[in-house]
């Protein structure tokens, strides 16, 4: 018997079943239209004839909302003037957006969430209930409360959905799938080293006797590898979502009250408004300069290392010398070494653009792909 609410959906499938549809249908919801979001909607344009004719893949992108607007089409929408449309659209809402798509009831969906907003991430729960599956480049939900995740993870598995989140951690390196691919074929990861903040790796590759501390982080924040406040960079909240993420994925349970930090920069500039922030930054440039100066005598240079080692849990600013395989991480990269009873001796690494619109949208491209199987 099939349930009520499933018989629009159920009858679309049977359909597509024994009129034998030409091509494979992906049906895509696109929240966010900022850097990631806007240059997704750009590749699955660029690439919408490519699948179709060698992968026999229709890429329907039937829902795309802002943070204030929506529009929505069973047909698909105008990717060369989405922006337009979106304009002269109803505004909308977290609420208003779930309650649309529910109603659509469009088999083979993919909610596709590329903003970092918390109401965004509830309603995932609500998705993966209605056999949608999600991807999400926002990190909020999967580095949420461990009963939140798990729920998330087991609801998607129940339903025979996907719940992905690739992205969370070093934009578009296969970092999560090789995580699930090395547990799945019976591996069991030991220890996590990693380098996950590209904003916080431009920092510290950047300083210098000519450039303080203090100008490193207008700079990152000028070529738009910081947040608008660089103090969330700089508090090591998004480094400590990151390696949380990437200790439940290993297997291990842990919440980001378990993290251990050590913070480079004192608790009271984090109080007050971002003005207040830039005012008093330069009060750091002459310790910072004393340190970097040693660092140099010694032949160091400095890292923010995330490390999970059976379970346990930190992030830290870390000195290490020239035969570490941190030391000639450049740009704003990041790096991961994984330690696992198969990789003992020599951890498996993995490293490259660790952020960026582009490789991030790509990465998000790369698990809608996963869901239809290409």
């Amino acid at each position: 018997m099939i349930e009520s609410q499933y018989l629009r959906k159920s009858l679309n499938v049977l359909h597509d079943s024994f009129f034998l549809s030409e091509y494979n249908v992906l049906n895509l919801f696109i929240c966010g239209i900022g850097t990631v979001g806007g240059k997704l909607i750009e590749q699955i344009r660029s690439q919408y004839e490519q699948l179709k004719e060698h992968s026999r893949l229709k890429l329907n992108v039937v829902g795309i909302s802002s943070s204030k607007n929506a529009i929505f089409s069973r047909d698909g929408i105008d990717l060369d003037n989405y922006k337009e449309l979106l304009k002269t659209s109803e505004s909308s809402s977290p609420e208003k957006l779930r309650d649309s798509i529910l109603e659509m009831n469009i088999f083979n969906s993919v909610f596709v969430d590329c903003t970092a907003s918390k109401e965004i991430a509830a309603l995932y729960q609500s998705f993966l209930n209605s056999n949608i599956s999600v991807v999400a480049a926002n990190k909020i939900a999967a580095s949420s409360k461990y009963e939140n995740y798990t729920r998330l993870k087991d609801t998607a598995l129940r339903r025979g959905v996907k719940f992905l989140f690739e992205t969370n951690v070093g934009a578009g390196l296969p970092i999560i799938g090789t995580i699930n691919d090395l547990r799945n074929s019976g591996d069991r990861i030991l220890k996590i080293e990693a380098v996950l903040s590209g904003t916080l790796n431009f920092i510290f590759n950047e300083i210098s006797a000519d450039v303080p501390f203090s100008e490193t982080v207008r700079r990152a924040k000028q070529q738009g590898y910081s947040e608008p406040d660089p103090r969330i960079d700089l508090s090591g909240i998004d480094v400590i979502r990151k390696l949380v993420i990437l200790t439940r994925e290993a297997g291990y349970k842990v919440e980001q009250d378990d993290v251990e930090k050590s913070l480079f920069v004192p608790e009271e500039y984090f109080k007050g408004t971002v003005d207040d922030f830039w005012r008093r930054l330069p009060e750091l440039d002459a310790d910072f300069e004393n340190h970097r100066k040693q660092l140099e005598a010694d032949g160091k240079r400095w890292r923010f290392v995330a490390t999970m080692d059976g379970g346990k849990t930190n992030v830290a600013l870390r000195a290490v010398d020239r035969n570490h395989p941190f030391y000639n991480l450049e740009g704003s990269n990041n790096i991961i070494l994984l330690t696992t009873e198969r990789y003992k001796e020599y951890p498996m690494q993995i490293q490259g653009y660790g952020a960026g619109a582009s490789v991030t949208a790509a990465g998000v491209f790369a698990n809608i792909m996963s869901i239809a199987n290409i």
